[in-house]
């Protein structure tokens, strides 16, 4: 097989909407990269779908395939099942998430990445230590403003 990274993202919220965070694990070869961050109030969905993007962002090998791995089935659903492609020929008309779709489209290669659904707290240990990542990021205090949650409740 090829090689590849294995990225493993999950996202939560408490309350949906409410306190929220996302946490990724980057694995490649030998290398790994844990990445988390969280918001005052934003919701699980967006949380798992940026929980994605930040870990692509985060790829510094372009040229390498991707293979993401998420309990999300509204992130891969929407990937594998074309959903997304269009949502965006109709403008994202009465969709959710929309500034992180156009951002997500923006990075992804249908050439390069891959995803995968996993089931969520089951014996997937590195989806598991994903979700310990997002709860801890969304329970730490101070936390900044999902900016892009908030221009939507406007």
């Amino acid at each position: 097989m090829e090689d590849h990274i294995e990225l493993y993202t999950d996202g939560a919220a408490s309350g949906n909407p409410g306190p929220g965070g996302f946490g990724l694990v980057l694995k490649f070869k030998n290398h790994r990269k844990e990445i988390s961050g969280g918001f005052k109030r934003t919701t699980n969905n967006r949380m798992e779908l940026l929980a994605v993007i930040v870990g692509l962002e985060s790829v510094t090998h372009n040229a390498l395939h991707v293979r993401v791995y998420s309990d999300s089935k509204y992130v891969v659903d929407s990937i594998n099942l074309k959903w997304v492609f269009g949502w965006r020929k109709t403008g994202f008309k009465n969709k959710a998430n929309v500034d992180l779709w156009q951002r997500f489209l923006r990075i992804y290669d249908s050439n390069k990445h891959t995803f995968v659904w996993v089931k969520g707290h089951a014996s997937n240990v590195e989806n598991n230590r994903c979700d310990e990542l997002a709860v801890a990021a969304s329970k730490k205090p101070s936390l900044p403003i999902d900016e892009g949650y908030e221009a939507i409740k406007s």
